[in-house]
């Protein structure tokens, strides 16, 4: 019997000895535990559909010969090249013997265009005694006119020799880098020919393709999320391109991009509008707190003690997400140092 008795008290100890830590925490001047909090925001969100984009440069070409010749030079591979600025050059000795053979003849012509003036302004002097017919001033004048017309072709033939000794250097048409060359020096290139590949790395967009389902939620300048190695940003949708393809049934979208990380190549994700906008309380993902099927948040009250909120999440806005549920605008939420708080537990708001 007095064995019984000793085994009902030891279960009664064990029992207060399990009780009475959450009896201790829930008592006024326990000690508080340091926790972190952010308010809950109302705002104005659409659900996001997150697709694949890539960062492509607004300018990238290759860059091609606008002349015949021999290459003599290149700029190599990670050239910075500017506006202007020659990305190789061709030979041009045979341009310029050319184009002395053609000052040449233009001096030619001008020196029988000299006579043939003096010439019809002695016939025309004659001709005012009777002593030239009008026959040779006619023949005279229409030599002349003859020649002007030869001198006008040969100007234009050395303007054009003089254009192509231009084109021997072919130039950027955008500042950007060499990225590849297509030609090396001594090879013969022909007119059209492809020399090098120019990227302009500071003019840079993203480039994503998106499903026509979504089309009547997008508009230009309205501000998505970019998501590059899990450091999101936000940038303007810069155009919408509204055709889409009839096998995927997909559409172009094109975002500016600002951030100098982003590397022209780099791949991205990027959120875009999948719904009509609507109201709705967001918390940071970290105040959520999973335990078994249960989803819930510890709201701390007026007097510094928590509470225990149930709630159900809605869609995704970045760091933050939709909370349905007994939370409103302005509630503080904990979002560290929850794992071990229970209901009625005093805090302490860390930074004040």
């Amino acid at each position: 019997m007095q064995t019984l008795k000793t085994k009902s008290l030891l279960q009664i100890v064990v029992l207060c000895l399990g009780v009475l830590p959450a009896v201790l925490v829930a008592q006024p001047g326990a000690q508080a535990a340091p926790v972190s909090v952010e308010q809950a925001q109302r705002d104005t969100f659409s659900a996001a559909l997150w697709v694949s984009g890539t960062v492509i440069s607004r300018n990238d070409s290759r860059i091609s010969a606008e002349t015949d010749g021999r290459l003599t030079w290149v700029a190599d591979v990670g050239t910075n090249i500017a506006f202007g600025e020659p990305i190789a050059t061709i030979d041009d000795a045979d341009l310029r013997l050319d184009l002395r053979d053609s000052e040449a003849q233009l001096e030619s012509l001008k020196a029988q265009r000299r006579y043939q003036v003096a010439n019809l302004e002695r016939l025309q002097r004659l001709a005012s005694n009777n002593n030239a017919s009008v026959n040779e001033i006619d023949e005279a004048q229409s030599t002349l006119d003859m020649t002007d017309q030869s001198i006008r072709r040969a100007e234009v033939a050395i303007d054009q020799i003089q254009r192509r000794i231009q084109q021997t250097r072919v130039v950027a048409p955008f500042a950007g880098v060499v990225v590849e060359r297509l030609v090396q020096v001594g090879e013969f290139v022909s007119r059209g020919a492809q020399v090098a590949r120019l990227v302009d790395t500071q003019n840079r967009e993203i480039r994503a393709s998106a499903p026509l389902s979504i089309a009547p939620y997008l508009r230009e300048g309205m501000e998505v999320s970019i998501d590059h190695r899990n450091v999101e940003s936000l940038s303007p949708v810069a155009r919408i391109i509204p055709v889409g393809d009839e096998r995927s049934r997909m559409f172009e979208v094109r975002i500016a991009v600002d951030n100098p990380t982003l590397v022209v190549g780099s791949p991205v994700r990027v959120a875009l509008p999948n719904g009509d906008p609507r109201e709705l309380v967001a918390i940071p993902r970290d105040a959520l707190v999973l335990r078994g099927n249960e989803v819930f948040v510890l709201r701390v009250n007026q007097e510094n003690t928590v509470e225990k909120v149930s709630v159900s999440t809605g869609i995704g806005l970045g760091s933050l997400i939709e909370v349905i549920g007994e939370v409103a605008e302005g509630d503080r939420v904990v979002t560290r140092g929850a794992e071990r708080l229970q209901p009625g537990q005093a805090v302490v708001i860390s930074g004040g």
